[in-house]
């Protein structure tokens, strides 16, 4: 899906099997790693580049990987503190949501 920053720059999110990448026209700019796993989806870790700081794409590439989670059909599990920030913030996801148990941080870990 295309969109476009705080600075009007179109933005891309795309999934590939183990990510969610984000890219400012044409560049990648971020990714969210996830583990898909028995109906759930942990994400383990989310980085977007500095050079891109303060431009929301952190919040855009979040918000339409849990979209694409609920569209999956599989519940998120957010290890990551930026997924976690995200769905306290953003209560629409809450109903897919799992809490975080020691055996989702050792999926998370090993990735």
């Amino acid at each position: 899906m295309t969109t476009t920053d705080k600075t009007g720059a179109p933005t891309e999110v795309t999934q590939q099997s183990d990510r969610f990448t984000i890219s400012v026209d044409g560049e990648q700019a971020g990714f969210t790693e996830f583990v898909d796993r028995d109906g759930q989806r942990i994400f383990p870790h989310t980085e977007v580049d500095d050079k891109f700081e303060g431009r929301g794409l952190g919040t855009i590439l979040v918000r339409q990987a849990l979209e694409a989670t609920r569209n999956a059909g599989l519940r998120i599990v957010p290890v990551c503190p930026m997924v976690a920030a995200f769905i306290d913030k953003n209560t629409e996801f809450g109903d897919i949501t799992d809490p975080v148990t020691d055996e989702a941080k050792q999926v998370a870990s090993q990735r």
